[in-house]
């Protein structure tokens, strides 16, 4: 069992930045994939990023390449989204997830076992 707890989001100027963190429970984080993904109201929740569990290989949505990149601490159970250059349209809730270890990465939502609250990301114009 896993259990995510995000931070970090809040109100911000287009252009601006924002590190989310989700802070895990277990000794397993370190081998499972992450992945963050957003909820706009009246949206299907959509990818942002992910990696697999040893934190070497990442992948990110096409409307975040660039400006988000996703990193790991497993010594502290911590997995970020820091997001720059923030646009109107990047404002949503933001969950992290996480599911066993694997050799790929997951895109799907469906694809995670375990979620975290959500926090929400506002960019204004």
């Amino acid at each position: 069992q896993v259990q995510l707890v995000e931070s970090g989001g809040g109100l911000v100027q287009a252009g601006g930045s924002l590190r989310l963190s989700c802070a895990a429970s277990g000794r397993t984080f370190s081998t499972h994939n992450m992945g963050w993904f957003r909820q706009a109201p009246g949206k299907e929740r959509e990818f942002v990023a992910a990696d697999i569990w040893s934190g070497v290989n990442t992948y990110y949505a096409n409307s975040v390449k660039g400006r988000f990149t996703i990193s790991r601490d497993n010594a502290k159970n911590t997995v970020y989204l820091q997001m720059n250059s923030l646009k109107p349209e990047d404002t949503a809730v933001y969950y992290c997830a996480a599911r066993a270890g694997a050799a790929r990465i997951y895109t799907n939502y469906v694809s995670y076992d375990y979620w975290g609250q959500g926090t929400q990301v506002t960019v204004s114009s």
